[in-house]
């Protein structure tokens, strides 16, 4: 099939009451199942999370990109979207929670809700029927009736318990007006595996990923009506504006959002600002964004492979328009940087759970050390932030930060608000960002003498270090919101 119209491309978001109901299922396997068919299907998820968009990425044959409305704005979602749908015949966007559950505080921020109205898409919700019967009409007309501008096309019953089960369930819900578009029994085979910070991501799981999508696709295939899903897709509505393009957000991004304070001024409070900080980029610094690789271009080392496989896509094509030639590496398996590396970002993952391994490779510690020390930029999130540490559960690490890090029982999850509180290669003093933590454990020291961040919420603090070329915090940010980010630290490796 040809690819639709970006502001036209049919579209459906994948919700569910709460957490567990089996979105991930249904949308990893409705993926799957209309790429079987031939159809060039857009992966995207609601929210922060990385790991999702792996298991869709293994569906599609396509990047699973994220549409957070916290992270990058509501004003992204939309654009954001028909750049990853860009020559695609459909979009599943796969939901966070439940429907309504978004930032803790803000209302419909950052909801599932929320991006289904912004993106005019039709709701399919996936209710996990093992305990009840009657009731699932009353819970469906609830998820209806909540907000009127969020339409409901359609109800995939999941973990359903025998065909008697399922014929109750679809006479209740006659009653609600919503059509009942599949039915899917409990199968352990498309069970995926978690552990203390949710499913195992497919880097970790190769070959028995690669089944469990398969299966997956053959369950939604075998028990929801795909011409009818298709049908909803059709029916969402068209979307006005142009589709984010990393080079035009590289030109077009805003002036740093606070001057710098004239000289013998007190510097500006990081923890003092308006109750709701928009996400800005620093300063314009004048580079040519380009997408075409050319000689002299920097090398941006980007770490990858199994134990830090959490990047949003969209870092490195935004390193890439700002004239960056950016090459993965593995520091489980390389033993160098890439040749001529100038600069590395290191993304989050699962670095604890490697630790005897990263620790094994002294070599590759060693090069980052000695490229840290050289003042080239180094940018560092919350996974990078252990592996830059002196060491992590007692093994050596890179040794970058005269810090220690360890796992901890103590889940760290939230949004944050958070204020550049000095000069990085990431940003300017009083720069504004949005960001999210997501892990068991614990550095010590939380912060060097030059903080990355101040953060307002939970609790004021700061957080993160910033030693010459480094950059590192547990914050996962998103650099859509903040273009300038990429050129900064592009920048940085030219003149370093």
């Amino acid at each position: 099939m040809t690819g639709s119209a970006v502001g036209s491309v049919p579209r459906l978001v994948i919700a569910a009451p709460a957490s567990g109901s089996g979105k991930t299922t249904v949308a990893t396997g409705l993926m799957a199942a209309l790429s079987a068919r031939g159809m060039a299907v857009s992966p995207h998820k609601v929210g922060p999370d990385y790991i999702d968009p792996g298991y869709h990425a293994l569906a599609t044959g396509r990047v699973g990109r994220n549409l957070d409305a916290y992270l990058c704005g509501a004003e992204l979602v939309a654009p954001l979207f028909a750049h990853g749908a860009r020559g695609c015949d459909i979009a599943v966007v796969e939901g966070v929670m439940g429907l309504f559950d978004g930032a803790a505080g803000e209302r419909e921020l950052a909801s599932t809700a929320q991006v289904a109205k912004l993106l005019r898409a039709p709701v399919v919700l996936v209710v996990d029927a093992s305990a009840q019967a009657r009731s699932v009409a009353a819970l469906v007309h609830g998820f209806v009736s909540f907000d009127p501008e969020v339409r409901v096309g359609g109800v995939i019953l999941n973990k359903v318990g025998s065909e008697r089960h399922e014929a109750l369930l679809r006479e209740a819900l006659e009653a609600t007006g919503v059509p009942v578009m599949g039915v899917l029994r409990r199968a352990a085979r498309v069970e995926t595996p978690s552990r203390h910070l949710g499913l195992v991501p497919v880097a970790e799981r190769a070959a028995a990923a690669v089944e469990a999508v398969e299966a997956m696709g053959a369950q939604v295939a075998e028990g929801c009506d795909l011409h009818g899903l298709v049908a909803l897709a059709c029916s969402a509505g068209s979307l006005a504006g142009a589709a984010w393009d990393p080079g035009d957000a590289l030109f077009s991004s805003p002036p740093m959002p606070l001057p710098f304070p004239s000289l013998g001024a007190a510097p500006p409070d990081p923890l003092v600002g308006p109750d709701a900080p928009r996400p800005q980029a620093p300063d314009g610094l004048g580079v040519a964004a380009t997408s075409a690789e050319k000689p002299g271009d920097p090398v941006v080392a980007l770490a990858g492979g199994a134990a830090f496989s959490f990047s949003y896509a969209e870092h490195a094509e935004l390193l890439s328009a700002a004239g960056a030639h950016v090459v993965t590496f593995d520091p489980l398996r390389d033993e160098e940087l890439p040749e001529g590396a100038s600069g590395v970002v290191i993304g989050g993952g699962f670095p604890e759970v490697y630790a005897s391994e990263l620790s094994a490779n002294e070599a590759l510690r060693k090069r980052i050390a000695e490229l840290a020390a050289s003042g080239a930029p180094v940018a560092a999130e919350c996974a990078g932030l252990l592996y830059l540490c002196r060491e992590l559960d007692g093994m050596p690490m890179c040794g970058v930060l005269d810090a220690s890090a360890r796992m901890s029982e103590r889940l760290t999850l939230g949004y944050r608000d958070a204020v550049a509180v000095g000069d990085s290669v990431l940003a300017a003093a009083g720069t504004r960002m949005r960001g999210h933590e997501f892990h068991r454990t614990v550095v010590e020291p939380r912060a060097g003498a030059s903080p990355a961040w101040g953060v307002r919420v939970p609790e004021r603090r700061v957080e993160g270090f910033v030693e010459g070329g480094v950059h590192a915090s547990y914050l996962h940010t998103h650099w859509a919101s903040a273009p300038g980010v990429a050129r900064r630290f592009v920048e940085r490796c030219r003149t370093s």
